[in-house]
């Protein structure tokens, strides 16, 4: 059984940063892509981050290109995702999500099989 946890999140103020940590129980996260994705009260769960397990590949949404950074420790079966510059946009609930079945990381929330129970952010002006 392939079990995600996210932490990290809280309430910050616009401008500051914040670090999630996605830790990964149950399988070795060195054949597992990773992202991050998040939902905001009322909206649509959206991608917004992704690195795949060879880490060849990084994926952004534009909305954080630049001030997002995501990353893995295989070594700690963890990923990461790093948020700075945050601001009251980025209030919402962050999963973190896995797939050790598709090819190349996508930003299809229906494509990945293993999800995390999410972590809330919320940044106040």
């Amino acid at each position: 059984q392939v079990v995600l946890v996210e932490s990290g999140g809280g309430m910050v103020q616009t401008g500051e940063s914040l670090k999630l940590s996605c830790s990964v129980s149950g399988r070795t996260i060195n054949y597992l892509h990773i992202v991050w994705f998040r939902q905001a009260p009322g909206k649509e769960r959206e991608f917004v981050a992704g690195a795949s397990y060879g880490g060849v590949r990084i994926l952004y949404a534009e909305s954080v290109r630049g001030r997002y950074s995501i990353s893995r420790d295989n070594a700690k079966n963890t990923g990461f995702l790093q948020m700075t510059s945050l601001t009251t946009e980025d209030t919402a609930v962050y999963y973190c999500a896995a797939s050790g079945r598709i090819v190349e990381i996508t930003t299809r929330v229906q494509d990945y099989e293993f999800w995390g129970r999410g972590t809330q952010v919320t940044v106040s002006s």
